[in-house]
């Protein structure tokens, strides 16, 4: 099965959604073949392994109702607020971060940012621009209009990052105060404003192995430049505070998976990375992934970069 499946990918076929799904389902006794598949396929497509990092630039009071979300002002979490913070503070954070990483993203809670904040944020990307010219700076802050993406892209801003989250029909399951199409239409707005685009998906909030199939190929179809996947950590006080968190067998499926849909693609490893694959942060590049996020994530601390990177180095003195 293994040798088919890789042979069939890397001679440019595409995986069925059956075939997608059939190997979600597999059992741990096929763990060597799913490893196998994801490295050679990793080493085939993406064989440089590169991190990413994001500054928190504004945190919680977010309208929206997203069940996952320790930021939403519909969850009763103790979470720390505060509203945009100061463009020197979040050049200062490019300056430290733009030795972890080639790219550097701005990241805002809210729907959508308000016209005052999105000029404060052109002015913020220039700055980084000027004072760390070696970054490229991205952004994620919410659902947008291509004309002001477009703001954005004039200020030099070169990659946007907007999830999906979940497979379109299971969206409704996860919020009700944007849809599908909205999140959907963010990328496509980015994309027409001559951005990159960085979009990917949680999983672990109660989807089925069709939702997480259909969610992979629904990115795809979007054919982003990077695809970063996460998964859930509980926070109690959310509406999925009670879930139990993917396990690392099941992890390593959808990295594995995500990189046979999509094989020439900069696949990620971001949210939950730490919680779910914990002493064993070499299998992200094993079932797949060419890429982390590293250093602090929003509401949960994260591994420190100068770890990542000798886990980086063992990891490629070992396997290329």
């Amino acid at each position: 099965m293994h040798i088919q499946l890789t042979q069939k990918i890397q001679n440019g076929d595409s995986l069925s959604k059956v075939e997608a799904v059939e190997f979600l389902k597999l059992g741990k006794d096929r763990l060597h073949e799913i490893l196998y598949i994801g490295s050679v396929l990793r080493n085939h497509f993406r064989k440089q392994i590169s991190t990413c990092t994001i500054t928190n630039a504004k945190n919680g009071k977010c309208s929206e109702n997203c069940a996952y979300c320790a930021q939403s002002v519909h969850h009763d979490v103790n979470v720390e607020c505060y509203e945009l913070r100061n463009p020197e503070s979040i050049v200062k954070d490019a300056e430290i971060n733009s030795k972890y990483g080639q790219f550097f993203s701005i990241v805002c809670s809210g729907r959508s940012p308000e016209k005052n904040e999105l000029e404060q944020i052109c002015e913020t990307v220039k700055h980084i621009n000027k004072n760390s010219p070696e970054l490229s700076v991205c952004a994620s802050l919410g659902i947008m209009s291509v004309e002001e993406l477009g703001q954005l892209k004039k200020s030099g801003l070169k990659r946007y990052h907007h999830n999906l989250e979940s497979s379109k029909n299971f969206f409704d399951k996860v919020c009700t105060t944007h849809t599908y199409e909205d999140r959907a239409q963010t990328v496509k707005n980015a994309k027409e404003a001559g951005l990159q685009t960085c979009v990917g998906g949680l999983f672990g909030l109660g989807e089925s192995y069709e939702d997480r199939a259909d969610l992979l190929f629904e990115i795809k179809d979007l054919d982003p430049d990077a695809v970063p996947l996460n998964f859930l950590v509980p926070v109690k006080g959310t509406k999925l505070g009670n879930n139990k968190p993917v396990s690392m067998f099941e992890a390593v499926k959808i990295v594995a998976l995500a990189r046979m849909i999509m094989p020439e693609k900069d696949i990620k490893v971001c949210g939950g990375r730490l919680e779910v694959f914990k002493d064993s942060q070499a299998l992200v590049f094993l079932a797949g992934a060419s890429s982390i996020m590293t250093g602090n994530l929003l509401t949960v601390k994260g591994r420190k970069p100068e770890e990542d990177f000798e886990l980086i180095k063992e990891f490629c003195n070992k396997h290329t």
